[in-house]
């Protein structure tokens, strides 16, 4: 004999949330690793390349047509980082090195 289901499981009140959280510097706490700093200064599309890699893309992903936001927003994403799509994209467009440094000391501090 088959019960045919009438009625979905709803999500009580113990359901897994998750907790946000920010990012562990500053977008110019940029002096706060100088290698970074320095890279992200004078070699910006290296430090990329490399935030790329050590982010487990291709190190072309930021030559890409919307590759660096796509980093920044799965970094957000993988590390439960308060933010938007906006947010990220205002980092990127108007501060640059300082978003790219940001974003390669997050990944130094969570490895």
């Amino acid at each position: 004999m088959s019960y045919p289901v009438t009625s979905q499981p709803q999500c009580a009140s113990s359901c897994y949330q998750t907790q946000l959280s920010d990012w562990h510097t500053g977008l110019t706490d940029c002096c706060n690793d100088m290698p970074i700093c320095l890279c992200g200064t004078f070699a910006p599309l290296c430090l990329a390349c490399r935030i790329s890699d050590d982010f487990g893309e291709c190190c072309c992903a930021p030559y890409l047509p919307g590759g660096l936001h796509s980093i920044r927003t799965g970094m957000r994403e993988r590390y439960h980082i308060q933010g938007s799509v906006g947010h990220d994209w205002a980092a990127l467009t108007f501060c640059l090195p300082c978003a790219l440094c940001q974003m390669a000391r997050e990944l130094k501090i969570r490895e």
